[in-house]
């Protein structure tokens, strides 16, 4: 319908000089899309301000080709697809409408037709029609008249201006992220773990002695090297504690194994406060470790020798609330493996189940956290590998096992019967090196290492 009053107010418009008719479309004030004729007038040759009859001829040109498509649609059989005027037959005239091709006959204009295209938002429909011009060069005849006229080439017809369209604009923003954090959150889902070599636990091998601690502070302690060391240090130097006392702040630094076993420390660092139980580790140059009396985690730089950061952990017990079995306020407990940092607690919202949550080593914020049903008074000790938490059933019988294992990629935990043995009977500190694959433990004044299996991820 809208295609036939198109055309009888283009014949309206060519009769009065047509072959100078301009048609144009635009948005009035409300927002709707009206179309405006513009006749010549029939007296002036030209405006005052110029404005050429070629130009006028060419964009008539151009106007009797687009509504000549329109009419092809009008013809063609339900009106419904871009090509109806072809695939359909004429349609009869109605009674007080001039037919188009006697138009278009009269005033040397051609038959229109009408191209659907997509509109803005993707759609093929009535927001989306659009003009299309004809080919440069090709001949337009008018409904039953045999004068030709060829259409001017681009260079003459000027092209058709569409409304602007909205378009959305697309913004690129860059984050610095340090590789290390993508690796450790990569792996924490688990793509791309058999590139760490990661896998599950399978065997634990006997214990090895490096060492003995010669005083009584030495019946619980911790000893650990740093599996991702900055300069000076190595992934030989060696690090230990002796927990036994109200004001532990030794920390004593070995170039290597060895001279840990020899009893002659490199330096002795003092902690500016006094850390809980066995729970420390070294990573990436410093000292992750719980001040006494919190439920902090803190950080202390082995080569600054000062306290860079530290945390509370929320709702985390603490000084006897929830430790092991084995006692020693082992409340709060840390862990590191081929993902990175992690603490190792429980809450009074957990009812004493063990909660696990991952660090940022700088930071200390917490990145995740996961809850299990693992009762952390009912195991000995814990450790973690390839971000699974493993636990040890006794600190004391010699024949002890992995009983259970809690993956944080599946959320899930499992028994285990993987034997341990505590060869010295009383076992205060169990902790994974990632960079040598194996357990560091102390047991009743013992260092000592145990060899460890892994399955194929």
């Amino acid at each position: 319908m809208l295609g036939r009053w198109l055309l009888l107010c283009a014949g309206l418009a060519l009769g009065c000089r047509a072959d100078t008719a301009v048609l144009r479309r635009a948005d009035d004030s409300a927002g709707r899309c009206t179309y405006t004729f513009t006749v010549a007038s029939p007296v002036e040759a030209a405006c005052p301000d110029g404005g050429g009859e070629p130009e006028l001829r060419a964009e008539l040109a151009a106007l009797a080709a687009r509504l000549s498509r329109l009419e092809g649609r009008e013809r063609g059989a339900g009106g419904s697809g871009p090509r109806g005027g072809q695939a359909g037959g004429a349609r009869e005239p109605q009674p007080g409408v001039p037919a188009v091709g006697s138009l278009s006959a009269g005033h040397r204009c051609a038959p229109l037709q009408w191209n659907r295209a997509l509109g803005p938002s993707g759609v093929l429909g009535g927001s989306g029609h659009t003009w299309s011009p004809p080919r440069a060069g090709a001949v337009v005849r008018g409904a039953g008249s045999s004068p030709a006229h060829p259409v001017p080439g681009p260079a003459a017809a000027p092209r058709w201006d569409p409304q602007p369209l909205a378009y959305q604009e697309l913004q690129s923003e860059r984050t610095e992220i340090p590789a290390s954090r993508l690796l450790e959150e990569a792996a924490l889902g688990r793509p791309g773990s058999e590139d760490l070599g990661c896998g599950e636990l399978v065997w634990v091998g006997e214990p090895v002695v490096f060492g003995r601690a010669d005083s009584i502070a030495g019946k619980y302690g911790v000893w650990m090297k740093d599996p991702e060391p900055v300069p000076p240090f190595t992934r030989e130097t060696t690090w230990r504690v002796d927990t036994v006392g109200t004001e532990v702040r030794q920390l004593f630094q070995y170039e290597a194994a060895e001279q840990l076993a020899q009893g002659y420390p490199t330096k002795v660092h003092i902690l500016p406060r006094p850390l809980e139980s066995t729970g420390a580790v070294v990573y990436r140059g410093g000292l992750f470790f719980q001040p006494r009396h919190s439920r902090a985690v803190a950080r202390y730089d082995l080569r600054g020798e000062t306290v860079t950061a530290e945390r509370e952990i929320p709702g985390a017990g603490y000084h006897g609330q929830y430790p092991y079995s084995w006692g020693g306020y082992t409340d709060i407990d840390l862990a590191v493996d081929e993902m990175g940092l992690w603490v190792i607690y429980s809450t009074e919202k957990a009812r004493g189940a063990i909660v696990l949550s991952k660090l940022d080593p700088e930071t200390l914020e917490i990145r995740r956290t996961w809850e299990t049903k693992i009762r952390k008074r009912g195991v000995a000790n814990s450790f973690v590998i390839c971000g699974t938490l493993y636990t040890v059933s006794s600190y004391s019988a010699p024949n002890a096992t992995v009983n259970f294992a809690y993956d944080t990629a599946t959320g899930t935990s499992r028994a285990l019967s993987i034997p341990f043995e505590n060869r010295f009977r009383y076992l205060s500190m169990v902790d994974y090196n990632p960079a040598e694959r194996q357990l560091f433990a102390w047991d009743s004044f013992n260092m000592v290492t145990y060899p460890i299996r892994l399955s194929q991820a």
